[in-house]
């Protein structure tokens, strides 16, 4: 794919990147290189092969869903300035 100076400055200005005159052509021989070696990566055959989330064949690890941090309401409450039937209270805010 070819790529041009016009373009690496589209590019740099919608990812909010200064790129400077003087580094504007080292800029698009790179990008440009980039886009070669990811065009080389549609060459590649996939047909045969299963989609993975993952390179190991482990099954995932799932803990149990436990609550392990409840029943300290009062402990909770205990740092507010002011606590009404189990909850913060708060002044009221209207605009």
């Amino acid at each position: 794919m070819s790529i041009d100076k016009d373009t690496v400055r589209k590019v740099a200005n919608l990812a909010r990147i200064e790129v400077s005159e003087a580094l504007l052509e080292k800029t698009t021989a790179k990008m440009a290189s980039t886009l070669t070696w990811v065009e080389q990566l549609n060459e590649v055959d996939t047909d045969n092969i299963e989609p993975q989330s993952s390179v190991m064949d482990l099954p995932p690890h799932w803990r149990e869903d436990v609550v392990t941090d409840g029943g300290i309401q009062e402990k909770i409450l205990a740092n507010a300035p002011e606590a009404t039937q189990g909850y913060f209270v708060v002044p009221k805010v209207v605009e």
